[in-house]
């Protein structure tokens, strides 16, 4: 009886067991149920977990998943070392559930008196998914970092890159190793990937506030998207007046702590989905890579944007990072671009340089970077802009000019380039002022090599006095800013600044022996003169004679000719892949002591940023010989990337791990000089010089909210938007706007013919010439009126034939502004219009 009751007290007991066990499970459910709910657009899916913390465990772009862990994004606080976030809250949060809108509340954590609560609303709003953190803090704290949020991409190489609202990027070719982190102040992230085609645009909204973000690569390989939003812009960590780095390596913080008031704050993130061919494609390539193309203008062409006020040419990516104002060439890098984003970018940088780089006197500081290593001692002001080590480099001066007329001419915008009047006025005079000896040749801080210091963008080579390099640039500098003025109807500033660049390309051509520049001995223009009349930098420096003949200093057809090919033997012979810096070498002395023996440095080596000014100085010339240097660059791209500083003169390989912006320079010029597109202030005007084998050429382009198709034949050209089109055998100019179409007679700044149309409309210009005027044109009439056409530049009250499909319909006399309207009443539809001068 008792081993029975024993026996039965025992299975009792291994059935509790058992029932415990098989209980377990579900009790452990019951503490963290699987809630998760989904929020899809038809290109987006994000799969939010609200169970014992709040998080987004699932991104998927175009049914690719790109962000799939317990952390994919979540909010946090670092508070003295100690991080504080929604994926630990204090208690369970609540979802409320509406039509297309989706709220989770009592999203708390924190400890002790610090609680942080948030309310998070998802909203789909189109194609976009838009978020929204209503947050508070209980009290003010000192933060070391606030995540709001940070989301964790799979993999680094998840994206290729991600443009910023400044039009920058951060290029994750360039995390090369883990813990590689880049901080920026920008609204906006457009990550892409061209592989896969997909494009994920993360924007953020928050009235009153300032926003950051910052890229990290993990030590788990993933890519580490932060966004901060705080009071005030953040400060890099280590700024301390002397360190101003964006980029690190071997940590993830980036920013300084900073303060974070008590009170209730709102922020909105918005995602969208982009087709990255629809958004960036630049159209059909024949001829030439159009991948490779691509891939150049949108990668190693942006990374001199440091920061949203800090463009220029050298990397973000350095531990250096220096900011080059002596370039003019910054603001034509976004001709190649072709994003509005970073033309807006490159405004407000103009204005912070105009603001704090330039001193009273008008004086531009040639340089920032993240540290003063390279400054003059004392020469450099608070914000970072310095006079470097190496001499007083002066083409800073002409340079910040160009860039203003450059990005006017790209935007239009005559109001903003008021606003920069002033400042391009003293930049202009305080190098006008070097002029002591009037010959319009301005004279450097130094008078000969012997001082040992530079003055221009080759500044270890000892360029004194009367620096061909420099006055090539004012000479640019000074046409352009003319135009300017005359434009802000200042007709004497205007006349002054044409005079002095008349004379100084008089004096620029003169032998050497006259006191000019050019040396008929060695069949080129020196580098400089100095003030004992010794002539120095006889070896054909190329940024010198190129810029010469591109700019329009060099207007002698036989000196153009034996410059270029002069150079183009050279090349043949030591079959290099890119001009180099200099022909021939230096004398001894006449630069730094390492750039010798030749070639070494800036005394020889292959330096791509002088790659717009040659491909135009050669496209005037031999087209044929322009593309085969855009090619070359090209095929070097595929090889490394183009990822150094320089190639070296004697095994052509990369040195030097300061990546150039201008590495990109040469694929501009394929735009600018070959493809011909000239972005101007009232027109886009079309000089192509292609070559048979780009016959075919469709480009799709931006300029001011227009999206334009560029078709190139060596048989005609033509410009059109969704509504009109002009097609001409030779350079024009296109403006459109709604209901009017303008066409430019060649490189006219004024519009030769004006047509007003409701519908669509195509012109072919077949001859324009002061005489004889004719065109055909198309238009559908079924939609509205006929099309009335106004011709200008005639000959003011002169009386002109007109005839329609070769018959005669009335004479018609110029008023006294040299216009005349045609009757809409013969102007029909489709056919030819010829308007002749009577005899």
């Amino acid at each position: 009886m008792g081993n029975i009751a024993l026996m039965v007290y025992r299975n009792v007991y291994i059935s509790f067991l058992f029932s415990l066990i098989a209980f377990l499970p579900v009790a452990e459910a019951a503490v963290r149920p699987p809630e998760e709910v989904v929020i899809s657009t038809p290109k987006m899916a994000i799969t939010l977990d609200y169970g014992d913390k709040a998080s987004i465990v699932s991104l998927s772009i175009d049914g690719k998943q790109v962000i799939g862990s317990a952390d994919g994004i979540y909010t946090a606080v670092t508070v003295g070392g100690t991080t504080y976030s929604s994926l630990h809250l204090m208690g369970k949060p609540v979802k409320e559930q509406y039509a297309n809108r989706m709220v989770i509340r009592g999203i708390r954590y924190g400890k002790g008196a610090l609680a942080i609560d948030e309310r998070w609303t998802f909203t789909r709003r189109g194609e976009s998914i838009e978020w929204a953190i209503d947050r508070s803090f209980s009290k003010a704290v000192n933060v070391d970092e606030a995540a709001m949020p940070v989301m964790n991409f799979d993999h680094v190489d998840t994206w290729e890159g991600a443009f910023q609202g400044y039009g920058g990027l951060a290029w994750f070719y360039l995390f090369n190793e883990r813990l590689c982190t880049y901080g920026v102040h920008t609204t906006s992230s457009s990550f892409w990937n061209s592989k896969t085609g997909d494009g994920l645009t993360i924007s953020v909204e928050a009235p009153g506030k300032k926003v950051a973000m910052k890229y990290t690569r993990t030590l788990e390989d993933r890519l580490r998207y932060t966004v901060t939003v705080s009071d005030r812009d953040m400060v890099p960590l280590h700024d301390s007046g002397t360190n101003r780095r964006r980029f690190i390596r071997k940590e993830s913080a980036v920013w300084a702590p900073f303060h974070m008031p008590a009170g209730r704050s709102v922020q909105r993130i918005s995602f969208r989905y982009f087709d990255f061919q629809e958004k960036y494609g630049r159209g059909k390539f024949t001829g030439i890579d159009g991948g490779q193309v691509s891939a150049v203008l949108n990668t190693i062409a942006r990374i001199g944007v440091i920061d949203s006020l800090h463009f220029g040419g050298n990397s973000w990516h350095t531990p250096y990072g220096p900011i080059c104002l002596h370039e003019q060439y910054i603001a034509n890098l976004g001709l190649g671009i072709d994003d509005p984003d970073y033309l807006r970018g490159y405004r407000s940088c103009l204005d912070f340089y105009r603001d704090h780089a330039i001193k009273p006197d008008g004086r531009v500081y040639p340089r920032w970077a993240y540290t003063n290593e390279d400054a003059m001692p004392g020469r450099f002001n608070e914000d970072g802009f310095y006079e470097a080590q190496w001499g007083i480099l002066m083409d800073s001066n002409p340079d910040y000019v160009s860039n203003v007329v450059d990005e006017y001419d790209m935007t239009g915008d005559l109001n903003w380039v008021k606003t920069h009047q002033s400042s391009c006025e003293k930049a202009l005079e305080w190098i006008l002022n070097r002029d002591e000896n009037h010959n319009g040749l301005v004279e450097m801080m130094t008078d000969g090599p012997g001082q040992k210091r530079g003055s221009d963008w080759i500044d270890i080579i000892w360029a004194s006095y009367e620096n061909a390099f420099v006055n090539a640039k004012l000479y640019h500098a000074l046409v352009g800013w003319a135009a300017i003025e005359s434009q802000l109807n200042n007709a004497d500033k205007a006349r002054r600044y044409e005079d002095f660049a008349a004379l100084l390309k008089t004096s620029f051509n003169k032998p050497v022996q006259d006191g000019g520049f050019w040396d008929s001995e060695n069949g080129c223009y020196v580098h400089w003169r100095d003030k004992d009349h010794s002539i120095h930098g006889r070896n054909m420096v190329t940024p010198v004679n190129f810029m010469a003949i591109a700019y329009g200093i060099c207007d002698d057809s036989a000196r153009k000719k034996a410059i270029l090919d002069s150079i183009e033997m050279q090349m043949q012979r030591e079959r290099l892949f890119f001009w180099p810096i200099c022909l021939r070498s230096y004398v001894p002395g006449e630069g730094n002591d390492w750039q010798f023996p030749f070639p070494n440095y800036e005394n020889g080596d292959l330096f791509l940023s002088w790659g717009s000014i040659g491909v135009k100085a050669y496209a005037d010339y031999d087209p044929a010989i322009a593309l085969k240097y855009v090619r070359n660059v090209l095929a070097q791209y595929a090889k490394d990337g183009l990822a150094f500083q320089r190639y070296g003169r004697r095994k052509q390989d990369g040195l030097g791990d300061d990546i150039l912006s201008g590495n990109s320079l040469a694929i501009v010029g394929l735009y600018q000089s070959i493809y011909g597109i000239h972005p101007l202030y009232n027109r886009l005007y079309l000089d192509p010089h292609i070559t048979e084998e780009l016959n075919g050429t469709e480009l799709k382009y931006r300029i001011r909210g227009q999206r334009l198709t560029i078709s190139l034949d060596k048989g005609g050209y033509a410009v059109s938007d969704s509504n009109f089109k002009i097609r001409c055998g030779r350079g024009f100019g296109f403006y459109a706007q709604k209901g009017r179409l303008f066409y430019f007679d060649g490189g006219d700044s004024v519009a030769s013919l004006a047509v007003s149309a409701d519908g669509p409309l195509t012109l072919v210009i077949h001859q324009w010439s002061a005489g004889r005027m004719e065109w055909e044109q198309m238009a559908d009439v079924h939609a509205g009126k006929r099309p009335t056409s106004r011709v200008r530049r005639l000959q003011p009250e002169t009386t002109y034939r007109i005839a329609f499909d070769d018959k005669p319909v009335e004479r018609v006399k110029s008023d006294t502004n040299g216009e005349l309207v045609l009757s809409p009443v013969f102007a029909r539809g489709t056919g030819k219009i010829v308007v002749e001068k009577e005899d």
